[in-house]
């Protein structure tokens, strides 16, 4: 028992942990992408910094590292007596992911906001939150262009989705991991509501950032 919890939160930290916006930054553009912009991880700002062609690969890794781990780890033989089971399992290694994305242990426990390793986990806990989600994140960044008002929204989005999809509901262990993750994810973007209530907030553009 002892063996499948260590196994299943080590892996699932580890996996979200990977700073792809760090490695990557170094890798194609020499620089460390925490002296740019709002000095965070994340793909947004990775975007914003150094564009597309570095932003877009940090988005889809940065969304793997959620996913993968949360859909392969539990099935592993060595996780198959983790305390409470499959589910359990799951969502450990879930919200491990989004804390070593959020606390990575390869840039001084400072990372990302946790939105885009979320994403991963949604998509693989729960295809209908995902859905809910998305759809929020896409028309209130459409209409705002603000990504971190629909991040904001889109989290609330994905829990309230998963009490109303959920085989157990409102009280099901998966809507309380979901109700915590948006709680986190909102929190992290604590200076993000005080820009916005400011009207401080910088809007969302393809073009890169001349910071």
């Amino acid at each position: 028992m002892v063996l499948a919890l260590l196994t299943a939160l080590g892996l699932g930290y580890l996996a979200g942990s990977l700073p792809w916006g760090l490695w990557l930054g170094r890798a194609m553009r020499g620089v460390d992408v925490r002296t740019l912009g709002s000095r965070n991880l994340g793909a947004t700002n990775v975007y914003r910094s150094l564009g597309p062609a570095v932003g877009v690969p940090v988005l889809l890794l940065d969304v793997a590292k959620g996913a993968l781990p949360t859909w392969l780890v539990p099935g592993m033989s060595a996780c198959a007596a983790f305390p409470g089971g499959l589910e359990w399992c799951r969502l450990s290694v879930a919200a491990a992911a989004v804390l070593g994305h959020m606390f990575t242990v390869f840039a001084g426990f400072r990372g990302g906001k946790g939105v885009a390793t979320t994403v991963g986990v949604l998509l693989a806990l729960s295809p209908a939150a995902f859905a809910g989600f998305l759809g929020v994140f896409v028309i209130t960044v459409a209409l705002t262009r603000y990504i971190s008002l629909g991040s904001i929204l889109g989290s609330a989005a994905f829990a309230i989705t998963l009490g109303l999809t959920h085989a157990g509901g409102w009280k099901s262990p998966t809507f309380v991991f979901g109700a915590l993750l948006a709680a986190a994810v909102i929190y992290r973007h604590k200076d993000n509501i005080a820009r916005l209530t400011r009207g401080e907030e910088r809007r969302f553009s393809f073009k890169r950032s001349a910071a």
